[in-house]
């Protein structure tokens, strides 16, 4: 294919630095959009500012930590691929279509069973860590 090939997207044609500039900044922008128009995504920044920096204080080895912020991250990013599933249904059409509700419903799947693994994963890694802890403050007092 050539670079003027109609069937390629114009934004297709940036490359090196200048094509990594951009992508940091739509990037920049994807987060801003979810943040200003998804209320489950502020919902979930709100669980990473809490869950993050308890995941830097534990006293639980790398893999442990890598696994914890991993969580919170993955529900993250599934949020914000199920809100653009939802975005590019909704440009297609308002309407309800049973394809439209599939897709839709599949992307609030997707996030259900990232909350799931995020909850097991805080369980089984966090869990005894935090109950120790907290022995240990209510021993203390």
């Amino acid at each position: 294919m050539s670079a003027l090939d109609p069937l390629e997207s114009p934004h297709k044609g940036q490359r090196g630095v200048r094509r990594l500039f951009n992508a940091f900044f739509y990037s920049l922008s994807g987060l801003r959009i979810a943040f200003d128009h998804e209320s489950a995504f502020r919902q979930e920044i709100a669980i990473a500012v809490v869950l993050i920096p308890i995941a830097c204080f534990l006293p639980v080895g790398a893999a442990e930590r890598v696994l914890l912020i991993g969580s919170v991250l993955l529900l993250l990013i599934v949020e914000l691929l199920n809100s653009s599933v939802e975005a590019a249904i909704d440009r297609i059409g308002l309407d309800t279509h049973r394809f439209s509700k599939r897709a839709k419903d599949l992307g609030s799947a997707a996030v259900f069973l990232t909350l799931v693994l995020l909850a097991t994963t805080w369980g089984l890694v966090a869990g005894p860590e935090l109950a120790s802890l907290m022995r240990v403050v209510a021993s203390a007092s």
